[in-house]
């Protein structure tokens, strides 16, 4: 028998506006599964159940009117990096623990005009800045297809909750591979979309312009609806991406006919000396054999682009994000390790150093985005090894080691952060013990749709959404 958590989010909001089903009914079946799963896989920091309910209720008020959007009804969840007017948002800190923000961002407010239903704040480390979802709010996320090991991060939480199906979909955001990376751990589609596709408004990471918005699904058109309903600027922005041609959707473009594409296998990788587990090379071969077997044209990117001035510069522009965190100066010392390591490198760089880094990361994506525009995607691994063991990062506990590691594990999405290209994961490859590997697909600027829809292409070649961790078939 089919049960609620089977079916997709565009799935759910169909059974919604027939009646077959309501949102109460919808967000009472997930709180359910978040009561009881929740525990073990630390998918969830807060969870509001009267205020869904009280959302529920209003979207079945609306029912009936002619301009629902095609989510309407279904429940989500936001991470917790990102403002919730009236719940508290911790930002995966305990020096955040209590604060209540008074404004939604502004992808919050996108979502809820969409007619989703927010079940709550999904785990985030600690001020997003690690590749993994660990604190000291409520501990790390677990990835639910073997609890042993990390989740990935930061958007962790919203992909443990959305694999293990505790909600059909949830937001989360991406400033160096936060989406792409648990996505790939946990056997979903994630989407990276290009720089100004959504708003980050009205705070945000608009100096670095390295953050952006984006879908974790278990689908691929899921995740092209969910993008429509998040994308549009917010009047200031500083970076717009063009609009789709009037009358065209995301969700349309899934279902577009592909013709041949050029897709360029790119390995190079700004962290020097990176090697890939066998278990992720197989994969990378085998999204390559795929490609070519639905008729593209796949073909080696020539080496020799990536400048060394890339890895450093990022680096620096990364840690300048520690620099604005909002931490009294007497409870610094409650912050984690890495934290505290990025914020010092922040805080002692001078205005050159930061300035000339920003400007060597502006003239590398001209240059790579010059270089690779003949290629209509760009193929590439998400992480260089499969899901690593909780307490592996910070087995030390020193920042420091813990980022060089973090660079060596996720060695290849922050480049696409760098120069602003559309990006996704696609679960096309489960280990000989059970456990996704994740494959990236690169667009060029602007164009989710040409990644949208080969990523549909794949999914009807290959189906994943059939395939569920242990949590999944607990209860109904």
């Amino acid at each position: 028998m089919t049960r609620l958590h089977d079916l997709s989010a565009l799935e759910q909001a169909a059974a919604v506006r027939a009646r077959e089903v309501s949102p109460t009914e919808l967000v009472r079946h997930y709180l359910a599964r978040i009561a009881a799963h929740d525990a073990a896989l630390g998918a969830f920091i807060t969870v509001t159940p009267e205020r869904a309910l009280a959302a529920a209720a209003r979207a079945e008020a609306a029912l009936g009117r002619d301009d629902l959007s095609p989510l309407h009804g279904v429940p989500t969840a936001i991470k917790d990096l990102n403002n919730t007017a009236g719940v508290r948002t911790t930002f995966g800190s305990p020096v955040m623990a209590d604060f209540v923000p008074t404004v939604d961002d502004a992808v919050v407010t996108k979502l809820a005009e969409a007619g989703t239903i927010s079940l709550g704040k999904t785990n985030t480390p600690e001020f997003g800045f690690p590749c993994y979802t660990d604190n000291d709010v409520v501990g790390p996320a677990r990835c639910p297809w073997d609890v042993t090991r990390h989740a990935g991060g930061s958007s962790g939480g919203a992909a443990v909750a959305v694999a293990a199906g505790l909600v059909p979909f949830a937001q989360g955001s991406d400033g160096g591979g936060s989406i792409r990376i648990p996505a790939g751990i946990n056997g979903l589609f994630g989407l990276k979309p290009t720089r100004g596709r959504i708003s980050n408004a009205p705070y945000g990471g608009e100096v670095t312009g390295l953050g952006t918005n984006g879908p974790l699904t278990r689908t691929v058109r899921d995740a092209a609806a969910m993008l429509d309903a998040m994308a549009g600027p917010v009047l200031g922005d500083p970076a717009w991406a063009p609009p789709l041609p009037s009358g065209e959707t995301f969700l349309g473009s899934a279902d577009r006919h592909l013709g041949c594409l050029r897709i360029g296998r790119f390995l190079d990788s700004a962290m020097p000396g990176v090697e890939l587990e066998p278990e992720v090379a197989a994969a990378f071969e085998d999204a390559s054999r795929l490609l070519e077997s639905l008729g593209h044209d796949v073909e080696e990117v020539p080496p020799g682009l990536l400048t060394p001035d890339v890895l450093p510069s990022f680096e620096r522009v990364w840690a300048l994000s520690g620099t604005t965190l909002p931490v009294p100066p007497e409870r610094v010392g409650e912050l984690r390790p890495l934290t505290r390591e990025l914020r010092g490198r922040g805080l002692t760089m001078s205005a050159q150093a930061a300035m000339e880094s920003m400007l060597a990361l502006r003239l590398f994506a001209r240059r790579f985005l010059a270089a690779t525009a003949d290629y209509d995607v760009l193929l590439t691994p998400v992480c260089t090894m499969t899901p690593r063991p909780l307490g592996w990062f910070e087995a030390d506990g020193d920042g420091a080691e813990d980022f060089e590691r973090q660079k060596r594990y996720a060695a290849f999405t922050a480049l696409y952060n760098v120069t602003g290209q559309p990006a996704v994961s696609v679960p096309l490859y489960w280990t000989d013990d059970g456990l996704p590997i994740g494959t990236m697909l690169v667009g060029r600027p602007a164009d989710e749709s040409t990644l949208l829809a080969v990523s549909a292409q794949l999914e009807a070649a290959r189906p994943w959404r059939h395939r569920h961790p242990a949590a999944w078939e607990d209860i109904g």
